[in-house]
């Protein structure tokens, strides 16, 4: 795709929380913050997420557990009404027409028929339906041309916590929406441009980028249905930090601990001298929770000292100075499967802590198909909140 012309847009709007720092995502989702949430520049103050309307939703997404999400999200609002769930692009154009919905979520990777191509058709066939793309491609370029195909904003997906209701209210109420990681694309216009030749300037709304998300360093997260898609992830991961020079650390299951290193030959590295310099740290999961574990949930300063020494040791074989030590992790996963997701929430937590210590960046892995029913919405949600970024949902 060619690469595409910015457009000159000010952001004449911005929103404005006042809910304290740690409640800012789980309280967004669940409306109870939205009272609080206000439109700069003199427009609507929304009233606790009561549109006054029935609003038909039609839900597309090939990925499982995000319908599951987003849905779990929506039907906290009573106005909301989803009215189908459907996974593949035709499909959604064929659902649009016949339902004629009054809202559409859309991702961009779909089988059959991308999401940018769907939502061209769905303009045709249903006029009158908002649609909020909702993707985890992070490309200006991307979400440009998604809204140029008729779309009403652009949520990324791995900040949904944070911006998927608010997003809503706004093109409900006949806004743009784009996600805040996309703040610096919206460059100041020069002081000679007329704000007031462009009226739909004065339509976007973006969140401000958010300063209160407690992860000062990377601290990313993969939901995977499969060890295809876990080991590319972690391969690169781990890959990328090994070919730099720096040191990795992997904290994994027997079965990942022994294809991981084959992997990572594949994608090029000497694993073995990786291993002799002592740049590659293999860790068994269950032990490193033993390690740290007291009356079933992680002890802060244990979890602390473990990391920390390990870490150390990592960083001094790196062959690099200023060393930045990749971990990846499943000890998170183990906590959740044994059915403790409390104590894999406060990991995390811990997790975050541990990245404004050392200069780390964590990958945390959960393999969903190892735990009959898969992962509750809520300890999804709850999850997600505590990363940077999310992989496995689909793009």
């Amino acid at each position: 795709m060619p690469k595409a012309k910015r457009s000159c847009f000010r952001a004449t709007a911005r929103v404005l929380w006042s809910n304290e720092q740690e409640t800012l995502l789980c309280n967004t989702l669940l409306f109870r913050s939205i009272a609080n949430l206000t439109i700069a520049l003199g427009s609507t103050r929304l009233g606790g997420g009561c549109l006054g309307r029935s609003i038909r939703v039609l839900l597309v997404d090939d990925y499982a557990p995000f319908r599951q999400f987003a849905r779990s999200a929506l039907e906290k609002n009573p106005d909301l009404q989803i009215i189908s769930e459907v996974s593949d692009g035709l499909e959604a154009v064929q659902k649009a027409q016949q339902l004629q919905p009054d809202l559409i979520l859309l991702d961009i990777g779909l089988p059959s028929l991308n999401g940018i191509e769907v939502a061209r058709r769905i303009r045709k066939h249903s006029p009158t339906s908002k649609i909020l793309f909702v993707s985890e491609n992070r490309s200006w370029n991307m979400a440009e041309e998604a809204l140029r195909s008729g779309a009403d904003g652009y949520v990324v997906k791995s900040d949904a916590a944070s911006d998927l209701l608010p997003a809503v209210e706004s093109i409900l109420n006949g806004k743009q929406f784009v996600s805040g990681a996309f703040a610096g694309h919206y460059p100041t216009c020069p002081a000679e441009a007329h704000i007031d030749n462009h009226p739909d300037l004065n339509n976007v709304v973006t969140l401000n980028p958010r300063q209160n998300v407690k992860t000062a360093r990377p601290h990313e997260v993969g939901f995977y249905s499969d060890d295809r898609w876990f080991l590319q992830d972690v391969t690169q991961f781990i890959g990328t930090a090994l070919e730099a020079g720096s040191a990795a650390i992997v904290a994994a299951t027997e079965s990942h601990r022994n294809s991981l290193p084959p992997s990572l030959k594949a994608y090029g590295l000497d694993i073995g001298a990786a291993i002799e310099q002592g740049r590659y740290i293999a860790l068994d999961a269950d032990d490193t929770l033993a390690t740290f574990m007291l009356h079933g949930k992680p002890d802060p300063t244990r979890f602390m000292k473990a990391f920390g020494n390990v870490i150390m040791t990592a960083a001094k074989a790196a062959k690099v100075e200023n060393p930045r030590v990749a971990i990846f992790g499943e000890c998170v996963h183990l906590l959740w499967a044994q059915g403790n997701a409390e104590a894999a929430i406060q990991m995390e937590k811990l997790g975050n802590k541990l990245t404004k210590i050392h200069d780390v960046d964590i990958l945390c892995g959960y393999s969903l198909s190892t735990v009959q029913g898969g992962m509750d919405a809520d300890i999804f949600r709850r999850i997600c909140a505590e990363h940077s970024f999310v992989h496995g949902l689909g793009y």
